[in-house]
Parts: C-alpha cells; structure tokens; sequence
C-alpha cells in the first residue's frame, strides 16, 4: 500500500469533474434513520445558541429547536454546533435550516445501511484475483475486467534487495492463484487479509440470522448455493491464506535477526508473507496488460499466526455447512500455531520494493489472537493454557483491531464463546473491551463534530481507524445494549458519509459530494479517462496529517489541520487509497447498524 514516489510521480492530474459545493450543514450523505438522536452539524460564526428547523418535502415544519453555541473544532479550524433531533422523522426527503444555512436534501429511510452493506460487499467481489469479473455482478458494465493473473504460481523472491542484501531465490513454483488484491496495488498479504477476513466472518459470526448477508442476498457468482453469501466471499480469500502455507518438511530463505544476512529455517507450517510485484506496477494499468514480475516473499511469524486464527474461525463457522473444508481449515490453524511457535521471531522488514511491507515486530497479540481462536474452536488445553498466560489477558483495555494491533480480535472471540474459556477471563476481557468502548464515547463527546476518536494528528487510513472503533463499540453493545454505543458506532459511520469538515462522503458513489478519484490501478479515471471510475462503496484511507509522503501530500504539508489533509486525487496514495481491511470494518459496521435497526 505505501507507494514510493517513483511510481506516482510522473502520473497526470486528475479529470476535474463538477460537484456541488461545500455546505454549511453537515450530515451523512447516506441519509438518517427514522430514529430520535440523529446528530447534524453547523459550521456558524454565532457567538451563542443557534435555532434550527426541519422542513420536509412539502416546505412544512416538522421539527425546530436551539442547538447549544459553537464549540471551536481545532482538527478543523472552525466553529462549529452540533444538533440533535429530539425526535424520529418519518421516512421522506428534508432540508435542515440553521444558523442561515440550508441544508442539501437529506433522506431518512427505514434501512439507511442496507444499499450501503451490498456495495461495500461488491468491492470484494471486485478485487477478486484469478477470475474475471462479470457484468451481471457490478453495478455498471464497465466495472467489468478480464481475470487478473489467472492461474498464478510464484518462485520465491530473488535478487538484491533495498537494503543490500542477495536472496538466492527458489527453484519450486507455488500455487498461490486467487485471493483478493489488497488495495489500491495487487499485491496480496496474509497479514492484511487476516484482520480483513477476521472482521468479515465477525460480522457473520455475531448475528447469522441476519437478512443481508443470507445466501442469495449479494451479487455473487456463489449466490444460491446454500452457503450464505458473505461466507462465500470470505471463503475466496481463506481458499488463497491456505495456499500460501509452506508444505510440511519445507525450508525457506529468511533474513538474520539483525537484518544483515539470510538464513535457512525449516519452515513448514509457515505462511508465506505476501506476494507482490518485484516493481512498482504504472497506476493505473489493466489487469490483462499488468505482466510484471511477482514473487513470493519470505515467510514471517506475523502471517503465520494470521493463518492459524483466521484458518482456526473457519473451521468454527463451516463444521455444519462443509466438514471437510473446516476438517482442511482445523489442519492448517493446528500446523500454523505450532510452527509459528517453533520460529516465534521471524519478522517481516521494509526491505522490498514493489509491494507494502506489513511489518511488525510485535507479536504477543498475534499469538494471544490465534490461541484464542484455536481453543474456541477446538478446546485445546495448551491453547487456552496459552490465552491465560498471555499479557493481553489481563490488559485494562483493548487497542482498536488492524493488522498491526490484532489483541481485540481475540479477546471478541473470547466474549462470543465464553463458554470455552474461564469465567475469570471472560470477566476480565469484558471489562477490557468495555474500558476501551467508554474511552471512545468520552472521545465522541470530546469532539466537536462527534465521532468517536481522539483529537490529534490523523494517520495512514484514518477513516479504517474510525470505523475499526466502531467495532469495538458495536461489541461493547452487544454486551450490554447500552444505547450510547451504538449512537456512537453510527457516529464513526455518518462521520465517513459526510458529517465531517471537508463536507465530504468518503464512500465513493455515496452522497452528494463523494470520493471519486482513489488510488488504484483500475479505477483510474481520476489519471485516464479510458479507465472506469470506481463502484459504489469503495472507502478512502482519509486524512492523514502524519505520513504524507505521496506527491500530493507533500504540497500540503503545513498548510492542512488533521481532519482536512486530504484530497481527493488518484495520485494521493497516502490519502485516497482503498484497502481490503478498510472495507471490511465499513461493512461490519453497515451490518451492525442495519441488524440492530430499531434497538
């Protein structure tokens, strides 16, 4: 995902395309539910109490009040008053009159999320390696693409790397065909495909009743076939995790602790890092003429103990639906723990260029996330034995689940089977995840334009940030069905669809004024107006005030506050790239806030 300058630099400006203006009237794009404490906010220069009215379509009165004087948002520079309705608005089209601005047409709808889930589900669908995309499954023809890279097989990487080092490569050719592009490259990495599959099989996991995510309910080529369709998507991506793990008896190439040499390890069990281009691929580029060369990356621990927890949830969800599948999955988990505890420091480096490096050298909440994984599914006393003597069984709070940071998802898969573990445990990973929920609230009410994180610097993929809280909000709901978790949830949700202070629905084909330009080698209208513009329910990384490194970034070093460093431009990879895990938390949330409608 992080793009060197060298890839981008010689790219175009992007196509101008008309939009509507800026609004003084901020509030989701999507639209609102007809529920009371639906929150819009006012850019004024009041100095006190501002009065606010609703009219519906008919230009009649339907709700008035005072919202309280302006508070200065400092991530924003500006004042601003947030409203609040007192009551439900009936299904139908409004303005919000305040503060002498008019709100744009705003609709409220028995099931706001419900269109915004099947897009957010498509964008899988649509970075599916290995097969071609098909007319009938996408939301306009020219979303539809020949297979990209059909039937790979990949050599492990070899050549000299950045930092000087020679890898003498492999003879062997691997199997690692299918799986989803990652984002906007085509690299594809177990590390973010962990957390990405993890959040989609949660989804699933935590309300299987629910109506959307049934077989049959989104446009795929597995519909009807009597799995449910988001297990099916999943499934795509599991299918290629479990390609990328080494064969028994197995050795690879992997670099010294210190970085300075390789060395050979035996390494069955172990999954293979990444796979990715061994250049830059030009942005943007058609799949049927992306011909560059790919590789295998060198195994890390990091990868492998993302295959055993994601192998050891499948196993869980498909023991009715496929036994050997989940027999298959069960045996991968198994081989990956105990090979990931065999090599427990292998760690992945910025080293190679042509592909994102996932990095990171801290993996207690990795193997705290597998082990509780695998004794969920299968009671194994040195799993759970494992999970008790991890430091995250008995942290004080959860940091928000990503790639990087995968201690929550374990602790969720403790609160959704407690039966599987002690009492003591679930108890202190209930008050855990409750500590970090209530962290949250207290940073929504914080935040002038409420939404639920801390004021400060905004970082690579901020808005995957926000919506990964909401997780953990939403968690914390079903816990207790406390009201002010789920508003908040919905908060991070109507923050990304346009309550935010660039006026801004960062979901692109959502709203008035939505993201149109990501960066990404096929949605490229935004650098080549012979390439499509990207499908509904595509997120954008979004602000991002602390590693600005592309070559639009750069130009606004200095000039930007946190909330408002962004642009909507092909070439601002740090800014408006889309992202497997990105999505998957906009579609866990979509999920949430439509299952628990009316609650």
């Amino acid at each position: 995902m992080r793009h060197l300058l060298a890839a981008v630099a010689a790219l175009s400006a992007p196509v101008a395309v008309a939009e509507p203006p800026v609004s003084a009237v901020r509030v989701s794009q999507l639209g609102l539910e007809p529920a009371a404490g639906q929150r819009i906010v006012v850019v004024t220069r009041a100095a006190g109490p501002v009065a606010w009215r609703v009219r519906d379509d008919a230009g009649r009165v339907v709700q008035r009040g005072v919202a309280p004087a302006a508070r200065y948002a400092v991530d924003a520079d500006e004042a601003v008053t947030a409203i609040e309705l007192p009551r439900a608005l009936a299904p139908g089209r409004y303005r919000v009159e305040a503060g002498g601005a008019v709100s744009r047409p705003v609709t409220v709808a028995a099931r706001p999320f419900a269109p915004l889930l099947r897009d957010a589900m498509s964008f899988f669908y649509q970075q599916r390696a290995g097969v071609p995309i098909l007319a009938r499954y996408v939301q306009r023809p020219d979303l539809a693409r020949p297979a990209g890279h059909l039937g790979e097989t990949a050599r492990c990487f070899a050549g000299v790397d950045e930092r000087g080092l020679r890898w003498p490569g492999c003879a062997a050719r691997y199997d690692v065909v299918g799986g989803w592009y990652d984002a906007g490259d085509r690299g594809k990495y177990v590390v973010n495909a962990g957390i990405s599959v993890w959040m989609m099989l949660d989804a699933w996991e935590r309300a299987p009743a629910f109506d959307l995510l049934r077989d049959g309910a989104l446009a795929l080529p597995e519909a009807r076939n009597g799995v449910p369709d988001v297990l099916d998507e999943a499934r795509y991506e599991i299918e290629w995790m479990l390609r990328m793990q080494l064969p028994d008896g197995a050795r690879a190439i992997v670099a010294t602790p210190d970085g300075r040499a390789a060395r050979t390890i035996a390494a069955g069990g172990m999954a293979w890092h990444k796979l990715g281009d061994t250049v830059w691929a030009p942005v943007p580029i058609r799949v049927e003429d992306d011909h560059g060369t790919r590789a295998l990356y060198p195994p890390s621990t990091a990868a492998t103990l993302n295959l055993a927890a994601v192998a050891a949830q499948a196993a869980r969800l498909w023991r009715d639906i496929d036994p050997a599948f989940a027999a298959r999955c069960r045996a991968a988990a198994l081989s990956a723990f105990a090979a990931a505890r065999r090599e427990p420091a292998v760690f992945a480096e910025p080293r190679f260029t042509g592909s994102g490096a996932y990095e990171d050298a801290a993996l207690d909440d990795e193997f705290f996330w597998a082990a509780a994984e695998i004794a969920a599914t299968t009671g194994d006393p040195d799993a759970l034995r494992m999970v008790e003597r991890s430091p995250f069984a008995r942290v004080s709070s959860v940091a928000t689940p990503g790639w990087a940071t995968t201690g929550a998802a374990g602790t969720i898969a403790i609160l959704r089977h407690p039966a599987a573990f002690p009492p003591a445990l679930v108890t202190a990973q209930r008050r855990a995840l409750l500590a970090s929920a209530d962290a949250y609230l207290s940073d929504d009410a914080r935040q002038p334009y409420r939404y639920p994180a801390a004021p400060g610097a905004t970082q690579w993929g901020s808005n995957g940030d926000l919506l990964s809280r909401a997780v953990v909000l939403g968690t914390a709901w079903d816990l207790t069905h406390r009201a002010a978790y789920r508003g908040a949830a919905r908060d991070a949700l109507d923050y990304v669809l346009g309550r935010n202070p660039l006026d801004r629905s960062y979901v692109s084909g959502i709203g008035a004024r939505p993201m149109r330009f990501p960066h990404h080698r096929f949605w490229g209208a935004g650098i080549d107006a012979r390439f499509p513009a990207p499908p509904p329910g595509a997120l954008s990384g979004g602000p991002n005030s602390s590693a600005m490194t592309d070559p639009v970034a750069r130009t606004m070093v200095g000039k930007c506050r946190p909330q408002t460093c962004w642009r909507d431009d092909a070439r601002a990879y740090s800014q408006n790239e889309v992202a497997i895990n990105w999505n998957a938390a906009l579609i866990w949330v979509a999920a949430f806030l439509d299952e628990t409608r009316g609650r």
